[in-house]
């Protein structure tokens, strides 16, 4: 689907966004990311996991997001047991070198499983249905006290890249204090499993079909960030979460970059 080339986030100026619109001085470096975009089918349609941040958090904070997270160096670690297709293929889809397409494939395994429980893990055969003997290692992955090449080792687990789909490719704008060059997948909640809210970061999260979360942005019950929208409006057209995942995506880098408007924030998107 062609991404539109102009939108207009409607934030007064003040708050969130807007009030870093007229950033001065050189932008940050952005921080590589991982983002997941879990679907499910509910009895509508398409149903994505939605959690709404703590405003107190530094990054989009009081926004509507996808699980997901920066890449933590251990999550380059090759002894980490795989499934799927290799890290080339994935370097291959997202622009970038192996060793990072390992990292981020596993940041996003582990962040999914930190922000909602949900492990896309299991053996070469088959997938996890109960992870509920993983709650303590669960949280010593949020903690940092483990990494989940030791946590996936102890368990016998491997990583199922077979179960995650390239999405998107988005890079914080440059007006940003805090940015992220974030690789977006998409996957199915597996048989079994549930996604809950279990994390420090939400202050709520649930199932919700996409049409009916812009709906609450456009009506002022939820704030989203411009990837976050326009994903939603992309995952709006399937039928079927298994639609979703056949989808062909061309990955394509999008720099937004945000321009102030008297009490708005333009958005305008640039795809390199």
């Amino acid at each position: 689907m062609e991404q539109p080339t102009e939108f207009v986030f409607d934030i007064p100026v003040g708050a969130g966004v807007a009030t870093r619109a007229n950033a001065d001085g050189p932008p940050a470096t952005p921080k590589d990311a991982a983002t997941v975009i879990l679907v499910r089918d509910g009895a509508d349609g398409v149903e994505v996991f939605l959690q709404h941040r703590v405003k107190g958090m530094p990054f989009a904070g009081g926004m509507t997001v996808f699980p997901g997270g920066g890449v933590d160096r251990r999550d380059a670690d090759t002894s980490v047991a795989w499934a799927g297709p290799e890290p080339s293929w994935w370097a291959s889809r997202f622009g970038c070198d192996e060793a990072l397409a390992r990292a981020l494939t596993c940041a996003a395994v582990r962040e999914t499983f930190e922000e909602s429980g949900v492990l896309l893990a299991g053996d070469a055969d088959t997938v996890l249905t109960d992870v509920s003997p993983y709650a303590a290692a669960r949280q010593a992955l949020e903690t940092r006290e483990v990494s989940l090449a030791g946590f996936l080792a102890g368990a016998g687990l491997t990583v199922r890249a077979d179960l995650l789909r390239p999405w998107a490719h988005w890079i914080t704008p440059e007006q940003e204090p805090r940015r992220y060059d974030t690789r977006f997948y998409v996957a199915k909640l597996p048989e079994g499993q549930e996604a809950d809210g279990v994390t420090s970061e939400a202050s709520s999260s649930g199932w919700q079909r996409p049409a009916d979360a812009i709906a609450d942005a456009r009506e002022g019950r939820r704030m989203l960030m411009p990837p976050t929208w326009l994903t939603l409006s992309e995952l709006a057209a399937f039928a079927t979460a298994d639609d979703v995942l056949n989808a062909p995506r061309e990955i394509v880098r999008i720099a937004p970059t945000l321009v102030r408007e008297n009490d708005q924030v333009r958005v305008v998107l640039e795809k390199r």
